[in-house]
């Protein structure tokens, strides 16, 4: 069975999204990527110190309001993102990028594995000029480096209007750990982040 058909094909709209957090944040930034499967990301960047929140949405597209259905369909023009919140006196944008880049491959067009389409496309969805500034730099220096046998296709577009995804994509990993493409797919990648960077985690990540 294909590993991109084990995720879960419900139907449930979309919706406004809001929350109100504790803590003082000195310096809060808005960072937007997309790299496959959002599932992934967001478990990966939501234990992170100094990300508030990473937000499983849409980006990049022409339909308003758009539905997890009719972003899979690959008609919508959306990509899955993630939309981090973080504390840019407590982890620097560049930071989210490098990590970005090792929880994905780059290198391949509209696809992360099994999943194929535009909407698993590699983006960087840049809010000021400092981070399309620093999007192009840490790609050229990947690139420089040779860091993948491949040419990085990462697209470094201007960040679009943000749709969060419906309900149960948030957190979906701490919900559905035992989901396949959780177990298969996720799991694994997140356990090699979290080895790699145990020293950047929240407390109890």
């Amino acid at each position: 069975m294909s590993i991109g058909n084990l995720r879960r094909n419900l139907n449930i709209r979309s919706r406004s999204y809001s929350s109100t957090h504790g803590g003082y944040h000195v310096n809060p930034q808005t960072a937007t990527l997309a790299g496959g499967c959002f599932w992934c990301l967001e478990s990966a960047f939501n234990r992170l110190e100094g990300v508030e929140e990473a937000v499983s949405g849409y980006m990049g597209g022409a339909t308003d309001h758009p539905t997890y259905q009719e972003v899979c369909a690959g008609d919508s023009g959306h990509a899955e993102v993630v939309q981090i919140r973080f504390d840019a006196d407590r982890i620097a944008y560049r930071d989210l990028l490098d990590i970005f880049f090792e929880l994905h491959d780059p290198t391949t067009l509209n696809r992360q594995g099994n999943d194929v389409g535009s909407q698993y496309r590699s983006a960087i969805f840049w809010h000021d000029e400092a981070q399309r500034a620093t999007a192009l730099e840490v790609i050229a220096e990947l690139t420089a480096r040779r860091v993948f046998d491949r040419p990085i296709v990462t697209e470094v577009a201007t960040a679009a209007r943000f749709w969060p995804a419906e309900d149960y994509h948030q957190r979906y990993f701490e919900h559905n750990p035992r989901q396949p493409y959780c177990v298969y797919v996720v799991a694994p990648k997140l356990a090699k982040f979290m080895q790699g960077h145990a020293a950047r985690l929240k407390p109890g990540a």
